[in-house]
């Protein structure tokens, strides 16, 4: 699974994701879906400048988590 940890670079930086849509030119709702981990997909485009503006390398943005085994109801 991958994870968007920009909620967390936001409050580190004590900033709104208002601040950063202004800072980034990103329209507030692609800002909010990725804040909240609900986007399906982000241009890399967007992901440098949210970079740029918060001064971060991708790797403190977006990080994969591997997924947990679906439960198969059988024991082996």
């Amino acid at each position: 699974m991958i994870r968007i940890l920009l909620s967390t670079r936001l409050g580190e930086l004590r900033w709104t994701q208002a601040d950063l849509a202004r800072k980034t030119g990103i329209r507030p709702h692609t800002i909010s879906d990725l804040y909240h981990e609900i986007a399906d997909r982000v241009s890399l485009e967007q992901l440098d400048k949210i970079c740029e503006a918060l001064n971060c390398d991708l790797t403190d943005l977006i990080v994969r988590v591997p997924n947990e085994p679906e439960p198969s109801g059988h024991e082996k």
